[in-house]
């Protein structure tokens, strides 16, 4: 049985509480990111929930992201909570540096970027961090051209040969590899695979950590392979993708990202950004039509030239009405 030593000052824990705000164009899915106070490594809004003073959680999150961003969140859901030592960075916003930071995240939709009046806060694609994540132009080459011969040789690595095999199958299932087909919502579990190969450079940041020692406040990664992230706040960014991604299936969660007029091509467009993915558009049509979400609004957008594209609304009485299924993506073709 294990026992505590009753002269040992009981550890510190902290409540930290993080952010995922997504706004989708036809380009990209966009998040809020911050840069820390030194000039050094981004990172999504944060802060500590005060316990005497905060009535709620998410009440405390709003409170934190307008001060860091200017900017009031509309609809927001609990995402994860983390807390792995070694992993997690103590703020500046956080005094005396406690023993542990238990992270609530929450992911958070916005149909528009809207103006970010703090200085250090700005939009980013979620590809500048993951960047083997968009499959619309087909198979990133940096998948087969950097990711996949850095993780055989981790592979080869391992310390025995049921080890070896075990990592060459994670590969292959989480990167498409000798033919597997490629999963979009597994982002998680490949920012996972790349931090336990090292290939993340957060992951020897935080082995510093772990250790005892002050970590450098700079990181540096391997060509192609993304954007570091200060704390895990770059894992939380990947659960948020896997999340979204795969809540765009089962619910209509894409009409809180969309204007309140579209095209069809243009709602199409934001679903290819969220997957990754591109759609075949009839097919998307169709399966739009059964939802019965949709209705034409009676207006017409010519803005791109030549012939004006109907315009759409969703129909929101239909939530009311019966259960609603999301939008169907399919795997990559030909990959």
């Amino acid at each position: 049985m294990r026992r505590s030593n009753m002269n040992t000052a009981a550890p510190r824990v902290v409540i930290g509480l993080s952010a995922v705000i997504v706004a989708v164009t036809e380009d990209a899915p966009y998040v809020v990111v911050t840069r820390e106070a030194n000039g050094g490594v981004l990172g999504l809004p944060f802060g500590p929930f005060d316990p005497a003073g905060d009535r709620t959680l998410e009440l405390s999150l709003r409170g934190w992201v307008h001060e860091q961003t200017g900017f009031d969140i509309g609809y927001v859901e609990q995402l994860y909570t983390f807390g792995d030592r070694g992993r997690e960075t103590p703020l500046a916003e956080i005094e005396s540096s406690p023993d542990r930071v238990i992270s609530i995240s929450y992911l958070a939709l916005t149909p528009s970027r809207a103006v970010l009046d703090r200085a250090g806060a700005r939009w980013s694609s979620w590809y500048d961090f993951f960047p083997w994540e968009d499959w619309r132009d087909g198979r990133p080459p940096l998948i087969d051209e950097v990711i996949a011969p850095q993780l055989k040789a981790w592979a080869q690595s391992a310390a025995d040969t049921d080890s070896a095999a075990q990592r060459r199958s994670r590969a292959r299932l989480a990167f498409a590899l000798d033919g597997a087909i490629w999963n979009e919502e597994r982002a998680l579990e490949r920012y996972e695979l790349l931090y336990e190969a090292g290939l993340a450079p957060e992951a020897a940041r935080d082995r510093v950590r772990f250790g005892g020692k002050r970590a450098p406040p700079s990181m540096t990664a391997l060509p192609g392979l993304g954007e570091p992230m200060t704390s895990d706040h770059r894992r939380i960014l990947a659960t948020a993708m896997g999340r979204l991604r795969a809540k765009i299936k089962y619910r209509p969660v894409i009409f809180e990202l969309a204007p309140e007029l579209f095209t069809l091509l243009h709602l199409q467009r934001l679903v290819e950004a969220i997957a990754g993915l591109e759609l075949h558009k009839q097919n998307f049509r169709r399966l739009l039509d059964r939802t019965g979400l949709v209705e034409g609004a009676g207006q017409f957008d010519a803005s791109a030239g030549g012939r004006p594209a109907e315009l759409f609304r969703c129909r929101r009485e239909t939530l009311s009405e019966r259960p609603v299924g999301g939008v169907h993506v399919p795997a990559p073709r030909g990959e």
